[in-house]
């Protein structure tokens, strides 16, 4: 029971990696806050953790929102608190080249996967001590394709992030990594346009959510207490073959 007690905050907790990192914490003792956009599957997910013994809420966040973002932390420091763990996981993508994308788009990719994580860990950070954040990039943050460059940017962008904001707290405090999930079994790779073309081929192993959640939960606990300001890359060696 790693999280026994432990405030436990996951975005993107309505489905694939989020959910099923939500639900292990939840499992393992933690106090989680769910949050996501979808209520209806983030009052599942809150069912499932109470269903086992658990105890959460459900936050309705639009991760473009600035005071959205904080009033979820207020939520659980005021249902719980404190903050133990914080799990940046809700992400989106475009597809479009970038002669051709918005500045709309753009920008709403970068809010939604890289100012909501400053956000976040922002507002979270000074209700810690002794806690662990967990950001989850991507593969793509090293090795990417065509018509996605928002979205390698950004975690591209995370990772940098992780790697400075590690180095402005005592490791006693607060401790913060990275997971880099490869091709994993959700909603986002099979729904990616060039997935459905075959414009990018999905070679090797894919993963499961819960793989993921294994990696995240590890950075979470106690078990990684010297580990600070780093990728773990989850892929399956993907990597190997893009």
């Amino acid at each position: 029971m790693r999280f026994t007690d432990k405030v436990c905050i996951v975005t993107g907790a309505t489905s694939g990696i989020g959910r099923a990192t939500a639900e292990r914490m939840g499992e393992e003792g933690g106090k989680v806050l769910i949050v996501g956009r979808d209520g209806d599957r983030g009052q599942e997910v809150v069912n499932f953790i109470r269903n086992k013994g658990g105890d959460a809420q459900f936050a309705e966040v639009d991760l473009a929102d600035a005071k959205a973002i904080e009033a979820a932390v207020n939520q659980a420091v005021l249902a719980w608190g404190k903050v133990d763990i914080l799990v940046n996981d809700a992400a989106m993508m475009t597809f479009t080249p970038i002669v051709d994308l918005s500045v709309e788009d753009w920008d709403q990719v970068l809010a939604v996967n890289l100012r909501a994580v400053f956000l976040f860990c922002k507002h979270c950070i000074p209700h810690m001590n002794g806690g662990a954040i967990v950001n989850v990039s991507s593969v793509h943050a090293h090795q990417t394709t065509a018509n996605v460059i928002p979205y390698a940017a950004s975690k591209g962008g995370m990772e940098a992030f992780t790697r400075g904001v590690s180095l402005e707290y005592d490791i006693a405090k607060v401790r913060i990594n990275c997971v880099a999930p490869g091709a994993v079994d959700t909603p986002m790779l099979w729904d990616n346009p060039n997935v459905k073309s075959g414009k990018e081929k999905i070679e090797g192993v894919i993963g499961k959510p819960a793989d993921i959640a294994s990696a995240i939960c590890y950075l979470a606990s106690d078990e990684a207490r010297f580990i600070n300001g780093t990728t773990l890359v989850a892929d399956g060696g993907r990597l190997t073959i893009l």
